[in-house]
């Protein structure tokens, strides 16, 4: 292969995983979204209906799900802080 060819492979594999990113930020917004809309609907049958509240139950375990997508797909480490980590190994590694 030449080096031309070399670059756009690398390109498309940066491009793959750039899209295979998107994909995840976009699943998780549209977990997050349909867990809102579910609880207010279910909130609002919760309030018309009967004398004990259940939904805070459904709250409780499906925002432990959707927290639990939330770490697997930002990974529990803030992003200036993961930023500042790249910078430092980019750093020693010139230094060697």
């Amino acid at each position: 292969m030449t080096t031309d060819s070399n670059d756009r492979l690398t390109e498309q594999e940066r491009r793959a995983r750039a899209r295979e990113r998107l994909d995840q930020i976009k699943g998780f917004y549209a977990h997050l979204f349909i867990f809102a809309a579910v609880l207010v609907l279910l909130f609002a049958v919760d309030a018309t209906t009967g004398n004990t509240w259940w939904v805070q139950w459904v709250f409780l375990g499906w925002g432990i799900g959707v927290l639990a997508h939330a770490f697997a797909v930002f990974g529990s480490t803030p992003k200036f802080i993961q930023r500042w980590q790249e910078r430092k190994i980019r750093e020693y590694m010139d230094e060697q």
